[in-house]
């Protein structure tokens, strides 16, 4: 397994299991999520780790996404 784990977003301190469970019992998707919480509106890196979050469900990534600005 990789030594990354990268679970939270660290601007606000908080974990993504906790980001998703407001998003699903809300039927949030990314922008309104950002919005609600301000994940994803800070240093913005973890936008892709929150995106994949919403698709898949996983709360821990053990890869270092990123996605270009913009």
């Amino acid at each position: 397994m990789s030594p990354v784990a990268v679970s939270m977003c660290v601007c606000r301190g908080v974990p993504f299991s906790d980001l998703l469970l407001r998003a699903r019992a809300a039927g949030w998707g990314l922008e309104t999520l950002m919005r609600e919480t301000g994940c994803g509106t800070g240093c913005g890196l973890c936008r892709p780790y929150l995106r994949r979050m919403l698709a898949s469900g996983e709360t821990t990534f053990h890869e270092l996404l990123w996605e270009p600005p913009g």
